[in-house]
């Protein structure tokens, strides 16, 4: 059973087809990254696989662990172990990311492992504390409310501490890499590293292959006006970046 099998997928928004059939499986334990020029509808497919409200499926399928996903509810999904780290973060004023965080843990952990007991708020503290570390974050930075005043580079370490915490089954990284300094991109490849392991997966969509040179994707493919019109293994992504799209742009 594939973790995530999409199968002639359109999508529109405002009536205006982006996504123009699109087929890609996803097995457990692999890291997919799609490249492509800017409007080819990357963002597009990981906004509506997540139940963003704004676009349409106009025809195909999804599966997601067997199930239909395009049937759920968006929270369904983020409950069932997907996870979308946004390209722009948003602001929550008055809630702290320790508090955010934690609502989100007790709800998967509900969800996922219901026979176990959910963690107390001190108990959770310790863990999230370890977690931050592990990203060389500072703890303190967890009682600022979720994204408030953040710089950039911040705003992705902290989705990629939510990644950490929540422990999905599909991560969805859209372009988490843009306006990044070097070593901001480390850490943050350091933190998706860490998670690699046989019940996690990944989809990493950049313009970019320098996250790539850290990340080692099974998988790389090149979408072209909403479709996958190439695809190859890791280094793939080193020809997509010294070679451009042009030659995709022509066909």
């Amino acid at each position: 059973m594939s973790l995530l099998e999409i199968k002639g997928l359109h999508i529109a928004v405002d009536g205006t087809e982006i996504v123009k059939g699109i087929d890609l499986t996803i097995e457990e334990g692999q890291v997919h990254a799609i490249m492509g020029p800017n409007g080819s509808g990357k963002s597009t497919l990981v906004s509506t696989l997540m139940g963003h409200p704004g676009y349409e499926v106009t025809g195909g399928s999804v599966q997601f662990l067997d199930k239909d996903l395009l049937a759920m509810e968006s929270h369904e999904r983020a409950l069932a172990g997907l996870f979308l780290a946004f390209q722009y973060p948003k602001e929550i004023a008055g809630v702290s990311l320790r508090s955010f965080l934690f609502a989100a843990y007790k709800a998967q952990m509900k969800a996922r492992h219901p026979e176990m007991k959910v963690a107390s708020p001190i108990k959770f503290k310790t863990l999230l504390d370890e977690k931050m570390q592990g990203l060389k974050m500072d703890t303190a930075f967890a009682e600022r409310f979720v994204n408030q005043g953040f710089s950039g580079g911040e705003k992705k370490k902290a989705e990629v501490l939510q990644m950490h915490v929540l422990q999905p089954l599909l991560a969805m990284l859209d372009e988490t890499d843009s306006g990044l300094d070097v070593d901001a991109l480390k850490i943050v490849a350091e933190g998706i590293n860490a998670m690699r392991s046989d019940r996690f997966s990944a989809l990493v969509v950049t313009h970019y292959a320098r996250i790539l040179e850290h990340i080692h994707p099974d998988h790389v493919h090149v979408m072209v006006d909403g479709k996958i019109v190439g695809s190859g293994g890791k280094d793939f992504a080193k020809q997509l970046e010294e070679g451009g799209y042009e030659k995709y742009l022509q066909k």
